[in-house]
């Protein structure tokens, strides 16, 4: 077999029965891998610049300077009716409510059909072995489609409002802690399912007794992360008629100067709110991991 790190050509090799040579060789492998994944990488961020520089409107570099013009704008039209911020603060209150509502909901039910999808595609605890890769590529679908063009097909049938925000959130929240949640499973300890099958438990008793207890500070752990991320994505779903805080920041900044004291307003609310649920959740998160 030809020697993929020193050639086919015959030559010097490395003693491998000595550890210093084979540590060595493997140091020179690994820089050359190292090295060949570097090259490739750096050329298909060189392609891939050249292929947006030709397709964009405008030259990048020419559009530079003009980056900060309108966050300026915006800023200074706040700071100049910075009296009306504690105003709006208060009106967006609400819809920042129905917001982290459709980020609860929907992640609620995405844990949900996660935990059930989880186990049904666990090698080792699936009820179907057979059917591991159906739902294995379930979930990779899920995941695969974003919230907003979900979100986009349900406005069409359910016309528009936090219903559709509520399902293309919780339908992507189910494959991607589906995954998280199947992982956590995999590493889980057999042995009390093996017990609890010698006593003529069913496939549903397992899970819940020997499986869940297990992994259930692991899946609430990322269950509370992805709550976080939810709450960004009901607020950009806002901005698609889903309702919410983004639909008042679309409003907004549709309107334009004249109301760029509103939209720092809600910008400043929807930060504040996800750093408070950040800190909560992080609380919580490092308790159920750690036990402290």
């Amino acid at each position: 077999m030809v020697d993929v790190a020193y050639g086919p050509s015959p030559g010097h090799r490395p003693n491998l029965s000595d550890p210093r040579e084979a540590y060595l060789a493997m140091v020179r492998r690994k820089r050359m891998y190292g090295g060949i994944i570097l090259v490739l990488f750096i050329a298909f961020m060189a392609s891939g610049w050249m292929l947006a520089e030709e397709r964009n409107a405008g030259g990048f570099w020419n559009g530079l300077p003009n980056v900060i013009d309108f966050p300026a704008e915006v800023f200074s039209e706040a700071w100049t009716n910075r009296a009306n911020l504690p105003g709006i603060f208060l009106r967006s209150v609400p819809s920042l409510i129905e917001t982290l509502n459709i980020a609860a909901v929907a992640t609620l039910l995405g844990a949900i059909a996660a935990m059930s999808l989880s186990l049904l595609a666990t090698r080792g605890l699936a009820r179907w072995p057979r059917l591991i890769p159906l739902f294995r590529r379930t979930m990779d679908a899920l995941r695969a489609i974003p919230e907003i063009v979900i979100a986009l097909m349900l406005i069409y049938i359910l016309g528009g409002g936090p219903v559709p925000a509520v399902i293309a959130i919780a339908l992507h929240t189910g494959g991607a802690l589906g995954k998280l949640f199947s992982e956590v499973a995999e590493n889980a300890d057999l042995k009390p399912v093996e017990g609890l099958a010698s006593v003529g438990a069913n496939w549903s008793q397992r899970m819940w007794l020997g499986v869940i207890p297990q992994v259930a500070p692991n899946w609430l752990s990322y269950a509370l992360l992805r709550f976080e991320i939810n709450v960004r994505a009901s607020a950009i779903l806002g901005f698609v008629g889903e309702g919410g805080i983004g639909h008042d920041l679309k409003l907004a900044m549709q309107w334009g100067q004249g109301r760029y004291d509103e939209v720092v307003a809600i910008f400043l609310l929807l930060f504040l709110a996800i750093v408070v649920i950040d800190t909560v959740s992080d609380h919580f998160r490092h308790k159920l991991v750690k036990g402290t």
